[in-house]
């Protein structure tokens, strides 16, 4: 594949018109979404202002543990907020379900080994955190678009977790090496390696959905298709499917309604002990 070729299968962007609607509706839905259920409360993981969490949880949480979603963003690792990323929340305080919003510093003011550490870091601290925040540690699950299912399932790997929702996830990283994506991770190609789920260990992996959208370059549902392979070969339970006419901004919003299959999936996993 030409390096023209390459950018263009690892730039999501490249399927649609135009993505500003798209980070505006994340924006807006956000708001929207405190304003329904509150501005929940901000925690800190971390000394750097970045390594914070937005956590919601449902009313009435006296002498109750509720299921916990955690949310990790996308952006390539290199842009978006925890801010963007409540758009979903309600769906899930409403059903007594508490929800984070995990932030982390972007690329390229850290490495990506050092991203990674974040989320895993913030993980740690909720659970560490249980009493305090109100949740099971025994449901929890991790969701990830894009670049945030990378990081979810890099998360996984290391801190047990009930499942995960790995959502148009990039899980084989050598191929940014040399594009302009890597020009704020400068990864060389062992650290591109070490640093993708496709080449680790994943025996002890939780139980996973794998997803995409329709409208997706073919470099991204391949990436999806072979990760959920490895899984299989290791006899780890797993679901995947394709989302109808979702493309890769947009198939988060299947998170909004637990009624979607994405919806469905992740409940049953949130609602089983």
């Amino acid at each position: 594949m030409t390096l023209e070729k390459r950018e263009e299968e690892y730039s999501p962007s490249s399927r649609i018109d135009n993505i500003e609607p798209y980070i505006s509706a994340y924006i807006a839905k956000s708001e929207e979404a405190r304003k329904k259920i509150g501005e929940g409360k901000e925690f800190s993981y971390g000394s750097r202002p970045s390594q914070r969490i937005d956590f919601f949880v449902p009313p009435n949480n006296k002498d109750k543990k509720f299921p916990l979603l955690v949310f990790i963003h996308g952006g390539y690792w290199q842009e978006l907020s925890k801010k963007e990323s409540s758009f979903a929340a309600p769906a899930w305080v409403e059903n007594e379900i508490a929800f984070a919003a995990i932030d982390y510093t972007l690329a390229p003011e850290v490495s990506l080994q050092e991203i990674v550490k974040e989320c895993q870091d913030a993980i740690s601290w909720m659970i560490s955190e249980a009493e305090q925040l109100s949740i099971d540690t025994n449901r929890i699950v991790l969701v990830g678009s894009s670049a945030g299912a990378h990081l979810a399932a890099m998360t996984a790997m290391e801190i047990p977790v009930r499942a995960t929702v790995l959502i148009s996830g990039i899980y084989e990283l050598r191929p940014l090496v040399g594009t302009y994506i890597n020009e704020a991770l400068n990864l060389n190609l062992n650290e591109a390696k070490e640093l993708s789920p496709l080449h680790k260990d994943l025996r002890d992996f939780p139980e996973t959905v794998i997803c995409w959208g329709e409208i997706e370059t073919e470099e991204f549902k391949t990436q999806s298709r072979q990760f959920a392979n490895r899984l299989t070969d290791q006899e780890i339970p797993s679901m995947v499917f394709e989302v109808a006419e979702r493309n890769h901004f947009d198939v988060v919003f299947e998170l909004t309604d637990l009624s979607t299959q994405m919806g469905r999936e992740l409940l049953s996993y949130l609602r089983e002990v």
